[in-house]
């Protein structure tokens, strides 16, 4: 396979615990993460094909990996980017998910022209791949939207420096596909999540019932959510309630939520503090990655600017 080898994948690097429990820790947290929650259903509403195809960690895994292929593409190398061999090996590497998994995958991207061969590319054999204009859109909105509330979190100015400078986004997102690809403890949530994320569309579900969760700081032991109905999130994401009832009767018998009253038409549900735990020490691990990924993204361009600096220099006529 010709092409610039990928970059090796690396471990999460030491100190990440502690920055990841300073997110973790963080009061504004949970307030954040119920924004960015509604964030992505925005995104859905705008791309709903797009959020309905990701919504389960397997495929969002493998989309973060495909984008960032594709970011590293070499222009002069027709061959880089995204083939499929080029993702299996990622994926199958970390075990974030089997080889039929990837390709059938790939198949629904192109098959709802997510994805498209490469114009001019002298293979059939290795098909290099390339994001549509939507696929390029979403990922930039979502990014966007992690960047929103990293700022939110820390006061910082990461939209602005963004919207400034649009490098940073291409530089940053394969550093953090790759560490997050890498972190088992994001690859594989606690049980709690998982009983969302591991299904198909649990992620949608998922996002939604964090969004209406009313109480930040735990009652008793217990978070509120009010008038969950399974018709609503059924029009609203096109899925069948079967599906719903399911997914909610997973996390109903790890014991992260219940129904105070079946009976009641209110529909109040109780939600255990240590699952909204496990949700923002997962979603940290993700921050951390992402603001590390930016801050490298950022150093990586001063360092290219300042380097040119002797060189404008250098161009100036003598004595001036």
């Amino acid at each position: 396979m010709t092409g610039t080898p990928l970059p090796e994948i690396k471990s999460p690097e030491t100190g990440a615990s502690a920055e990841i429990e300073t997110f973790a820790s963080n009061p504004a947290l949970f307030a954040v993460l119920q924004q960015g929650a509604r964030h992505m259903i925005e995104l859905y509403d705008r791309f709903p094909r797009i959020g309905r195809l990701v919504a389960a960690q397997q495929k969002w895994l493998l989309t973060q990996a495909a984008y960032a292929l594709h970011l590293q593409r070499n222009p002069t190398d027709p061959l880089s980017g995204i083939t499929a061999s080029r993702l299996l090996d990622i994926i199958v590497e970390f075990g974030a998910a089997s080889r039929n998994t990837a390709t059938a995958f790939l198949a629904e991207l192109l098959a709802y022209k997510l994805i498209r061969d490469v114009p001019g590319s002298p293979s059939k054999r290795s098909r290099p791949l390339e994001p549509t204009e939507v696929s390029h859109d979403a990922m930039m909105l979502w990014f966007r939207g992690q960047m929103r509330s990293l700022d939110l979190l820390d006061g910082g100015e990461r939209v602005t420096r963004l919207e400034a400078n649009p490098e940073i986004f291409r530089r940053a997102q394969p550093i953090a596909a790759k560490r997050l690809i890498a972190d088992r403890a994001w690859r594989e949530p606690p049980l709690s999540i998982a009983c969302f994320v591991w299904t198909e569309y649990g992620g949608l579900i998922l996002d939604d019932f964090v969004s209406r969760i009313v109480n930040a700081v735990p009652e008793d032991g217990y978070h509120w959510v009010e008038d969950l109905r399974f018709a609503e999130l059924s029009n609203h994401y096109s899925l069948s309630r079967t599906h719903i009832r399911r997914l909610f009767a997973r996390a109903e018998a790890f014991g992260s939520l219940g129904w105070r009253d079946r009976s009641n038409n209110r529909n109040k549900v109780w939600v255990a503090a240590s699952f909204v735990d496990d949700y923002k020490r997962w979603q940290s691990i993700k921050f951390c990655a992402l603001d590390q990924a930016f801050s490298k993204a950022v150093r990586s361009i001063e360092a290219e600017e300042h380097d040119l600096e002797p060189n404008r220099a250098d161009t100036s006529p003598s004595g001036v």
